[in-house]
């Protein structure tokens, strides 16, 4: 199965959602009324597509039926190339690193996949011929540390960890010593699962970067924030805040194949214009995979690519 056709299928929810009610509120009426526009609003927000995106959907489809007539618009088609038009214009690819060490932060609150994110991305930037590290800097959970060494084992590469209840930011110093050292492409660095809303935690984390970046210029050179497609517009939440803490670069959206809601994805980029990387379909080692803004906008809505 291509990479299309399952995120097709994983974001079935969320296409059974959108299609059936769409479908459904207009086979009614030929033409878009106040009380059609008015549920198709409603559909939209309930799958967290937030205000902008809906009233942009919203206006796209009222023009469409201005110009053709009801006879020619297929107004599925109009949303979907409606939030296409909103996902592009950020660049989605990771830094390049030909001109050194390129440092990735993730960060997220805890339940996110975060761990598995960060090995996942380790294998995809192997696979493709880049020397990669990964660096344990969640010292508060014991369980942490041992996921991501058999998570290195599994996929062959280089990890740095520390003692149960190590300074993480001793760790991260620590980690890009030894990746300049070995001349690595990438460090990925693992950070400890915060609540967004916890002030403290979110300092430890700034000493983090703060540390790494006194031994790399630059460093983290990315932040990748790990967001849960099932929390839905909780996420646009958490995105606020540790943007502010620590201004992210990019997101990862795991578990999109558990919910409904996927518009959230949508909102979080265009309220805070940071650009969706990489999203997660599965549990698979390869189920992480580039976002395309044209497939994913298409298989929201079950259309072919």
């Amino acid at each position: 199965m291509g990479f299309f056709q399952k995120l097709k299928e994983r974001l079935g929810r969320t296409q059974d959602k959108l299609v059936h009610e769409f479908k459904r509120i207009l086979s009614r009426s030929p033409r878009l009324s106040a009380e059609s526009a008015e549920e198709l609003e409603a559909v939209l927000l309930s799958a967290d597509f937030g205000v902008p995106t809906t009233m942009r959907i919203l206006e796209a489809a009222r023009r469409a039926y201005e110009s053709h007539g009801s006879g020619g618009v297929d107004l599925i088609e109009v949303a979907a190339e409606t939030v296409q038009a909103g996902l592009e214009g950020h660049s989605s690819a990771l830094l390049d690193a030909s001109d050194g060490l390129k440092v990735v932060s993730m960060v997220g609150v805890n339940g996110t996949g975060k761990t598995t994110t960060c090995a996942k991305l380790a294998n995809r930037l192997k696979a493709n011929q880049h020397k990669v590290q990964l660096a344990a800097c969640d010292t508060f959970r014991a369980a942490a540390i041992d996921q991501i060494k058999v998570w290195s084992e599994r996929i062959d590469v280089s990890l740095t960890s520390g003692a149960y209840g190590a300074d993480p930011a001793s760790v991260a110093h620590d980690a890009v010593t030894s990746a300049l050292s070995r001349d690595m492409d990438y460090l990925l660095v693992d950070t400890a699962g915060r609540l967004h809303t916890k002030q403290n935690l979110m300092q430890e984390l700034q000493k983090v970067h703060r540390v790494m970046a006194k031994r790399l210029a630059g460093a983290p050179h990315e932040t990748l924030l790990v967001l849960d497609a099932t929390t839905g517009m909780n996420a646009l939440n958490q995105a606020r805040e540790f943007h502010k803490a620590v201004t992210l670069s990019g997101l990862v959206i795991t578990k999109l194949d558990g919910t409904s809601k996927a518009g959230m994805v949508v909102a979080i980029q265009q309220e805070l214009g940071i650009p969706v990387k990489f999203i997660g379909v599965g549990e698979g080692v390869d189920d992480l995979q580039p976002f395309e803004a044209r497939e994913f906008s298409r298989a929201m809505f079950g259309l072919e690519d």
